[in-house]
């Protein structure tokens, strides 16, 4: 780890460029879960060592955020925002002309659904799908690992516990008490290659250490899902998970000022399961996520490299090799 860290590429995540450039001060909202925090340090990189912005990192929170750019115009960038939790506050800034969309942030999105380990998978194929573990109940433990109350996974995964009668085919359904029981019981099975069912999502370490297979639902039904988002809702249907959509986002004054580090904002979009990677080994590594930042660019030029002006990408490169 420290010969991919090294202290020269982490002083530079620090120290902005004095190379010659136009751009100027640049502030970008950090927010206060793990892969945005990465996506805030390579964005950071980029712009400084790439572009020569001088960049401030805004401690934030999605609603903050919004509120912000609504109110002083700023921050100049808010990325990873996911849209089903920015709200109609968003859509009416955008609406507004106050900010615009550059790019999904997470190809696909954040992903969520129900999931078995992929060893289970393998050697019993029928449990890709709902209707084989509820045929085969024993085959996953006879257990369905629920969010903890509060979560808004919680009432989606209790409508869909309903509708789909899941219980009368033997499977008990354990709401876990924290985010943290949820995942250390996927990693105990999967360390002991036991059965294991229920709901996780991503990008999060758990999807990035562990090998999980998606346990399909059926069709997504935008109406059925809307409906399983309210709590006891009255005959929930069965729909898979959607994507959710994750964005990066700029105000329109930044837009205008900064064209070309708009444009590889516009770029910059990282694979869900490579972000559940890098997470994964910032968890295994007790990293920073200055030190995630520096290992994904020193390790993945093939996905960020085109996200960049040929200039840019020189001097990245050149910063990268020494």
């Amino acid at each position: 780890m420290r010969k991919l860290t090294s202290a020269a590429l982490l002083c530079a995540l620090s120290v902005p460029a004095m190379a010659q450039a136009n751009c100027g001060e640049v502030s970008i909202t950090e927010m206060n879960w793990a892969s945005n925090t990465v996506v805030t340090n390579v964005a950071k990189f980029i712009m400084e060592q790439g572009y020569g912005c001088d960049v401030s990192v805004i401690p934030s929170d999605t609603v903050p955020a919004v509120t912000s750019v609504a109110e002083n115009g700023e921050p100049d960038i808010v990325t990873e925002l996911w849209l089903n939790s920015a709200g109609e506050a968003y859509l009416r800034l955008e609406e507004e002309g106050k900010i615009e969309r550059l790019a999904k942030v997470l190809d696909p999105g954040g992903v969520e659904g129900w999931w078995i380990p992929t060893y289970l998978a393998e050697k019993h194929p029928e449990l890709k799908t709902i209707e084989g573990i509820m045929a085969n109940p024993e085959l996953v433990g006879a257990r369905f690992n629920n969010c903890p109350d509060g979560w808004g996974c919680r009432v989606v995964s209790d409508n869909l516990v309903r509708a789909l009668d899941l219980e009368a085919s033997g499977i008990k359904v354990f709401n876990h008490g924290s985010g943290e029981t949820l995942a250390s019981s996927m990693a105990s099975a999967v360390q002991d290659e036991e059965p294991w069912f229920g709901y996780y999502w991503g990008p999060t370490v758990p999807l990035g250490k562990y090998d999980m297979t998606r346990v399909e639902l059926g069709e997504y039904k935008q109406e059925v899902h809307q409906k399983n988002q309210t709590a006891n809702a009255d005959n929930p249907g069965v729909s898979e998970f959607p994507a959710a959509t994750v964005l990066t986002s700029v105000t329109t004054d930044f837009k205008e000022r900064e064209p070309e580090v708009t444009e590889m904002l516009s770029n910059m979009t990282f694979k869900t399961n490579t972000m559940s990677s890098l997470l994964a080994w910032m968890d295994s590594n007790n990293a920073s996520a200055e030190e995630a930042a520096v290992y994904f660019l020193s390790n993945n030029r093939d996905e960020w490299s085109d996200w960049l002006n040929d200039d840019a990408r020189k001097k990245l490169s050149a910063l990268l090799e020494n």
